[in-house]
């Protein structure tokens, strides 16, 4: 037997910091083509996991040491969802893995999506809260964390939904070189243009920008708040 205790032992022990559960009924407002019944129709509970990112690449003057950390912790995401998914075979239960940074074109928003969204499926299964930049907040790490999922046929007592822990300080909106938090959503591509891409001097491919993960005061979590 297996139950919402046991999913978060055999996520826990695979190496995920973060781990909960949300029901699907809590996808209601997913945009359409994006919902977990449109990947995995019968799909009745999305478990959502996720893994602290090292705090100390925020304060590089390089921004090679943030770049590689977020290319390693991907496949190490990817790699958790897919040993979950085999270890519940083992219980009879089937769940599907969701790509942690695998994005494809809308051409209904005009935006590029994850088939279903990582941060919102935190959200609904209470890891933590979006903020006002647009990234999960959690109480343990703040935004300093990565995010994986996968949806599963069987249904399992879901976790408590968070309060919102963004106060909407904008400070993240101040600091942006490009404006674009000016919006109430984020205009992705000007934030993407800008933040990824090819380093022509010292050819390489780097993320040259994190300021509004840097200036967040709950960047750390809320348990340790940055006054």
């Amino acid at each position: 037997m297996i139950d919402h205790k046991k999913i978060k032992e055999i996520m826990f022990s695979l190496g995920a910091d973060l781990c909960g559960i949300a029901s699907i009924d809590r996808f209601a407002d997913a945009p359409a083509g994006c919902h977990p019944l449109d990947v995995l129709p019968t799909c009745k509970s999305v478990i959502s996991f996720g893994c602290r990112f090292p705090v100390g690449t925020l304060l590089c003057k390089s921004d090679i040491p943030y770049t590689r950390v977020r290319n390693s912790i991907t496949p190490k995401m990817d790699a958790i969802a897919l040993d979950f998914c085999i270890a519940m075979e083992k219980y009879q239960v089937i769940c599907v893995p969701v790509p942690t940074n695998e994005s494809q074109w809308d051409n209904n928003t005009g935006r590029w999506r994850s088939i279903v969204s990582q941060k919102h499926a935190a959200q609904a299964a209470g890891l933590g809260t979006i903020g006002r930049h647009s990234l999960l907040i959690t109480p343990e790490f703040g935004s300093m964390v990565w995010l994986g999922m996968v949806l599963c046929v069987q249904e399992f007592e879901p976790d408590k939904i968070k309060e919102p822990i963004c106060e909407h300080c904008n400070l993240c909106v101040d600091a942006c070189p490009v404006n674009a938090l000016e919006k109430p959503e984020l205009q992705q591509q000007l934030c993407w243009d800008y933040a990824f891409g090819d380093d022509e001097e010292k050819q390489t491919w780097r993320i040259a920008c994190h300021k509004c993960r840097d200036i967040c005061p709950y960047n750390l979590g809320t348990q340790n708040f940055i006054s």
